[in-house]
């Protein structure tokens, strides 16, 4: 399975109507898509392994899941700023963009500084991206840091009064990641979210009693003690 004719054709026959309907239920485009489940793409970017030329010959299919491979077997160390340019501008599914950020954005050498940059882009879904790139950072970077993320912290502040449902729901994603790095963090988010809710907006505040509240949860502050 190394070539995308193959890949397609393999794509074909899991073609599946209910994940289809389901997709576009949880908001997912589904135009171009054939319903496999992710489980199944992420076997087979396993059996691939590192392909960066496969993957942009995947990515220019248009191809839901074959967007969704690429991002699985591209080489970070190929990135550039172009592709992730090219790609984010691309973006109309918010999965796709996730997966991109969480599998392959996160692992290139200048993540943090793209993310700030994205953050600050007018569409929605590459607005997004540097959210979930936030976002992806946290969880994955373990040896970055705490004083890494506080750059970031300017940038949701600035874009928290975006209504659009997947770019404040990014920003919530990102601030609530972020605090639970640690305890320190956990403060400095909290401290942050109250900014927001001074701000008194409508996206604003929804990030920020969400975020609070996870944060202050005993639950989540026995996992950060651990």
């Amino acid at each position: 399975m190394k070539n995308v004719e193959e890949i397609i054709s393999r794509f074909s026959k899991l073609h599946n109507q209910k994940n289809i309907e389901g997709m576009a239920r949880f908001g997912i485009n589904s135009e171009k898509a054939f319903g496999v489940p992710m489980p199944v793409i992420r076997k087979m970017a396993k059996e691939i392994k590192r392909d960066h030329k496969l993957a942009l010959q995947l990515w220019e299919t248009e191809i839901h899941e074959a967007r969704i491979l690429a991002a699985l077997i591209a080489d970070p160390n190929q990135v550039t700023n172009e592709l992730i340019d090219n790609w984010t501008s691309e973006f109309d599914s918010w999965d796709v963009c996730d997966q991109c950020c969480m599998n392959l954005f996160d692992k290139t050498s200048f993540a943090y500084e793209k993310a700030i940059e994205l953050s600050t882009n007018e569409k929605e879904f590459v607005k997004r991206a540097g959210f979930a790139l936030m976002a992806s950072l946290a969880m994955h970077d373990k040896k970055a840091d705490d004083n890494k993320f506080f750059p970031f912290f300017n940038a949701i502040k600035l874009q928290s009064n975006d209504e659009r449902n997947f770019v404040w729901k990014s920003v919530n994603w990102a601030l609530r990641q972020i605090g639970k790095r640690s305890f320190y963090l956990n403060g400095i988010v909290i401290g942050v979210s109250h900014e927001i809710l001074d701000l008194n907006t409508k996206a604003g505040n929804k990030i920020a009693k969400n975020a609070i509240k996870e944060l202050t949860n005993e639950k989540i502050l026995a996992r950060i003690k651990r």
